[in-house]
């Protein structure tokens, strides 16, 4: 029992269950799944589906704060994802015979790598000024966050743009085998990369370079090429999740879109056990923090929190839950207990 306690993916799955409980507690259906038309529906597939995005942040984020860096640019990054997809896709209405559809300005593929790529230029772009030029992590992504965030609205000229093309929509809120696509794509992201630090050497060299980057390079590692892929990948995961929102939402809002993504991811990570000093990390335990702050999210709106206090509860929640995961914290708290006179009698 003592082990099983001490495993780092308690507190969070321990926090997510009492969510879900709470949630449950003020909503009777909120454990209820309905079949239609084939698609589950019911607010833990909505959950799922909206946290897809954060997800895919959040992984590639815990790739980033596992080499002690960090990436505040993300939520830019997706904003230029979802901008330039939705720019080139569009939707332009043609009859033909009579019948109305709307056709993509260009290939929707093109559209997606093109996004991609964009976003991976972008990862690419803060890799080297951490790991070449060597500015300060925080520094280098920062210049993304703004001039990232312009770029964005460059692409919309400052306007929501409206998408209509009808397949794209599948990405972000389509179905398959019942379940929303976005779940799959998230799966398989989460499978790669998993598979990736659990059976080859990158997930040691990862670590390696999180805890001394130095004896890192001595013994070998390229830390400052691991260095350049791991944000490289965060780029790549920011920019899935543009389209997803952007397909979602059908839309796409160069200054909006993303907007405080890269908090909510960092609180993620952390939450999931993941160290900001960088060496140890946990994929799983970043998703199941991602659930956590959409399920927090979720129950924030249904229990009628009003909304000028809602990000103070999100905050007192995450910040308990914190409290929780620091062994010292609970080290602490044990030896006040022990101290703590028995019968109001001290020894």
């Amino acid at each position: 029992m003592n082990t099983l306690m001490k495993h780092r993916l308690v507190w969070p799955v321990v926090t997510l269950v009492l969510l879900l409980a709470v949630n449950a507690a003020f909503n009777p259906q909120f454990l209820h799944l309905s079949v239609r038309d084939g698609h589950l529906y019911g607010s833990l597939v909505d959950i799922l589906n909206r946290a897809a995005p954060l997800v895919l942040v959040s992984l590639g984020m815990t790739l980033v704060i596992a080499t002690r860096g960090i990436d505040i640019s993300v939520g830019a990054v997706v904003a230029i994802s979802a901008a330039l997809a939705a720019w080139m896709i569009g939707g332009t209405l043609v009859v033909n015979d009579g019948v109305a559809t709307h056709v993509s300005r260009v290939p929707m593929p093109v559209a997606i790598v093109a996004a991609l790529g964009v976003a991976l230029a972008c990862g690419v772009w803060n890799g080297l000024l951490v790991a070449r030029v060597g500015m300060q992590p925080i520094i280098a992504t920062l210049i993304l966050m703004v001039a990232g965030r312009g770029i964005a609205q460059l692409v919309t000229n400052g306007q929501i743009i409206t998408i209509y093309y009808a397949p794209y929509f599948f990405i972000g809120s389509g179905y398959l085998l019942g379940l929303p696509f976005s779940v799959f794509i998230v799966a398989a992201v989460y499978a790669i990369v998993s598979l990736a630090m659990s059976r080859t050497a990158l997930g040691l060299f990862i670590q390696a370079v999180g805890i001394n980057p130095s004896a890192a390079h001595v013994a070998g590692v390229k830390a400052k090429s691991i260095t350049v892929w791991v944000y490289a990948f965060c780029g790549i995961c920011a920019g899935v999740a543009g389209l997803l929102i952007s397909s979602n939402v059908k839309s796409a809002d160069g200054n909006n879109a993303g907007q405080l993504l890269e908090l909510d991811a960092i609180l993620a990570v952390t939450l999931g056990g993941t160290l900001l000093t960088g060496g140890r990390f946990s994929l799983a335990g970043s998703v199941i923090g991602a659930l956590i702050i959409q399920t927090l999210t979720y129950a924030i709106y249904s229990l009628g929190v009003p909304p000028e206090i809602n990000l103070v509860v999100k905050a007192a929640v995450v910040f308990a839950v914190m409290l929780l995961q620091s062994a010292e914290f609970r080290a602490s708290v044990r030896q006040l207990v022990q101290r703590a006179p028995v019968g109001g009698v001290s020894a």
